[in-house]
């Protein structure tokens, strides 16, 4: 399997940045049922194959919009480089009915015992519930997720790339076109 064109540029920018935690933070764009954009930050969790993964509650809005429509974009920006990556494509829902390449386990085993705790939480988006409800009752299973633990894998189609330093700028554009990734450079 041939590496995209972009994720060297990618994998740089996250190398050179992973001083600051929230370098691994992005902003992820779907579709509501309005038709109109959502937004909101979620933390990369690495690659599958050429996919970008993240994680999501299976009881949240974004899980919804997602179903009713995989094209996404997500925006990341990189301070330490002043690097902007803009990666559309679809995205792809693994649930606990559908986990045939035990992604979900791989994803949930490097994930700290506090980032597990949450997918036991009351429904995300409802009213809120007592402060009892979010304190740990019992130690959850780190041996497998629970229903509520979904993975999110986005298949890059566009990219763009935008580095803020230099005279001027540099923005590169990679598309993929029949299986084939093209790479132009644009004016910033």
């Amino acid at each position: 399997m041939t590496i995209a064109p972009w994720r060297p540029a990618l994998a740089r920018a996250l190398h050179r940045n992973r001083a600051q935690a929230y370098c691994r933070y992005l902003q992820l764009a779907t579709v509501n049922e309005s038709g109109k954009p959502s937004n909101r930050t979620v933390v990369f969790r690495g690659f599958v194959d050429e996919a970008i993964q993240m994680v999501t509650d299976s009881r949240s809005e974004k899980v919804q919009h997602i179903q009713a429509c995989p094209w996404t974009e997500i925006c990341w920006y990189f301070t330490v480089t002043r690097e902007q990556f803009r990666i559309a494509g679809r995205i792809t829902l693994i649930s606990a009915a559908h986990d045939p390449d035990a992604v979900r386990l791989n994803a949930w085993q490097t994930m700290s015992a506090n980032a597990h705790q949450q997918f036991y939480w009351p429904h995300p988006g409802e009213p809120r519930v007592s402060q009892a409800a979010f304190e740990p009752s019992a130690t959850p299973s780190t041996a497998y997720p629970p229903d509520s633990f979904s993975v999110l894998l986005l298949t890059p189609e566009r990219v763009e790339h935008l580095e803020l330093r230099g005279h001027p700028q540099n923005r590169y554009l990679y598309q993929q076109t029949e299986g084939e990734w093209q790479l132009q450079e644009v004016n910033p």
